[in-house]
């Protein structure tokens, strides 16, 4: 099986097409859906709260983009073609099929989006992150009806069906609840309630590999015997796309899953087969809680413990689907839905072959620090801590930026990896999300991307690449590295740390850590200029320009 969709769509002009709003474009679903909906012959806006983040995606230059937020109901109507503001902040941006008063339906106040896709939720561990979600939601609902728009479009779990809300997780809950509110909006919805999505890159994929793969003998909760339906990847997208096309007088919920039912167990184990990894020896220990779970989660996996615990609480009842009347609207084609063990060989295959296009940290990390880096003389913030390092490199300056678009995950971070290490674990310990996100992509960065414990905030090609921490700290942190060429055309790497420190406690941190800036962040920047000029010169910039500008990444589907 190939990276194609399996059945054709029948593709209309862009230009022509109707118009689809997709939330969370930035995200796992999110940022694999519009792919799919352009090849389909939809038009495609995106918004988003940082509109900067998408600006990498192979797509990027085929859609619009709105900045903008679902909990704020101005954002979300010039997101609907409502508000009269064009372009700017808040505004519809650049990108293809600009808008013009012929593509406006008719009506008093109606916008020009014919298609919703919401596809964000909270996975933030806070006591308020339901009624975020409930405001989210009922503010999306009310604006998609007062925009007329002809279909709401919801991805949601997967709950039991006899089992209360209050039984449920408090995640699990707040998706059930949002997919009630978006039925009742008066506008017709299609919400689809999936349990594990297996693929590249996914969360329940990234947790399943690592447990299975790092830990020949497993003493595992009670959940590994609950019975799951999986899905693959390839066929949520499947059906998010049939959705749009559902007749106006569907309104419903539909579960989705694979042809495959198994325990926790039983995943763990076919993945083993699958990796040709040794039998493993699972040991089920009642005693250890969703809560006590994922802390081990996060100890063995890239993922982090906030995000761990609602995928194990979402386990702890089993999740099967009920029905399977999404085949009528979204007919299945030959070999679909995917079975398990395909899915599994799909995802591996791009894994190994380093062509993930989304992963689960390509949304933002929760309560990870977003703030942007302060730039003078705006910033009126207070200290602002700065090592600075710079160092004449005896290589090209394509040759020291690939040195550094290439840094972190297994290429490390160039100095002291014992310091690194320790620093990563501390950070899980203290429920951080640690050095073992790793990178998207082994050699290319974008904006947006999850990198170890940091943010890649800004990637000027072949110049800079600025990265925001997001390991617990007192403070903000950030980190800059740039390929310059000097007055005399020597090529020059110029690194910077950054930190702006929060109270007492963030001041003391810096000044307890500055006496190994040298050994550290010295270390960095004369091994990344060592690493640079030991790079067989044999690749122009010509050709690293063309190696460097096509799309890597294929399809999105798996």
């Amino acid at each position: 099986m190939d990276d194609t969709p399996a059945t054709a769509a029948a593709v209309v002009p862009a230009s022509e097409g109707p118009r689809c709003l997709v939330t969370g474009a930035s995200g796992y679903i999110g940022g694999r859906l519009v792919p799919e909906l352009l090849a389909a012959g939809y038009r495609v806006r995106c918004l988003a709260r940082h509109p900067d983040r998408l600006r990498d995606f192979p797509w990027a230059g085929r859609v619009e983009i709105v900045r903008g937020d679902v909990t704020d109901a101005e954002s979300l109507r010039a997101a609907f073609g409502r508000a009269g503001a064009e372009g700017g902040e808040g505004g519809v941006g650049s990108g293809s099929g600009s808008d013009t008063g012929a593509d406006r339906r008719e009506g008093g106040g109606s916008g020009d989006v014919d298609i919703a896709y919401y596809l964000v939720h909270s996975m933030a561990s806070t006591d308020r992150f339901e009624d975020t979600d409930r405001l989210a939601a009922r503010t999306f609902a009310a604006e998609a009806a007062a925009a007329r728009v002809r279909r709401v479009v919801y991805l949601g779990g997967l709950a039991p069906r006899d089992v209360p809300d209050a039984g449920l997780s408090p995640h699990m809950r707040s998706r059930t609840e949002v997919g009630r509110i978006l039925l009742g909006s008066g506008v017709p919805t299609t919400v689809l309630r999936a349990a594990v999505v297996i693929g590249s890159g996914s969360a329940s994929f990234e947790m399943l590999r690592y447990l299975t793969e790092r830990l020949p003998v497993m003493v595992t909760p009670s959940w590994v015997g609950s019975r799951v339906q999986p899905i693959a990847v390839r066929d949520v997208l499947r059906y998010l796309v049939g959705a749009a096309t559902m007749p106006p007088d569907v309104s419903r919920a539909f579960d989705i899953g694979g042809p495959d039912v198994l325990t926790y167990r039983e995943m763990m184990e076919r993945y083993a087969a699958v990796a040709r990894l040794r039998h493993r020896l699972i040991v089920p220990v009642p005693m250890l809680t969703p809560r006590l779970s994922s802390h081990w989660i996060g100890l063995v996996t890239p993922v982090p413990a906030a995000l761990a615990r609602p995928l194990a609480e979402s386990l702890r009842h089993e999740v099967v689907c009920a029905e399977n009347d999404i085949a009528r609207y979204v007919p299945d084609g030959p070999g679909e839905p995917i079975p398990f063990d395909e899915s599994l060989r799909l995802a591996l295959r791009r894994v190994r072959d380093a062509r993930v296009t989304t992963r689960w940290s390509s949304a933002s990390t929760p309560g990870a620090p977003s703030d942007p880096l302060p730039t003078d003389p705006d910033w009126a913030g207070g200290s602002l801590y700065s090592d600075a390092r710079e160092r004449t490199v005896h290589a090209s300056p394509e040759a020291l930026w690939r040195v550094v678009e290439g840094v972190g995950g297994e290429h490390g971070w160039y100095s002291f990896p014992l310091a690194w290490a320790v620093r990563g674990w501390a950070d899980r310990l203290a429920g951080g999300v640690g050095l073992r996100r790793g990178r998207r992509d082994a050699a290319r960065l974008r904006v947006g991307d999850a990198l170890d414990f940091w943010r890649v905030e800004e990637v000027d090609r072949g110049r800079l690449l600025r990265l925001r921490a997001e390991m617990r700290l007192p403070g903000l942190a950030w980190l800059e590295m740039g390929v310059e060429r000097d007055e005399e055309g020597r090529t020059t790497y110029r690194q910077r740390a950054l930190f702006h420190p929060r109270g007492l406690a963030g001041h003391a941190y810096w000044w307890s850590v500055a006496p190994f800036h040298a050994v550290v962040f010295g270390g960095m920047a004369r091994n990344i200029a060592r690493t640079a000029e030991a790079e067989p010169v044999a690749e122009t910039e010509t050709e690293a320009d063309t190696r460097g500008g096509g799309d890597r990444t294929g399809s999105a589907r798996t």
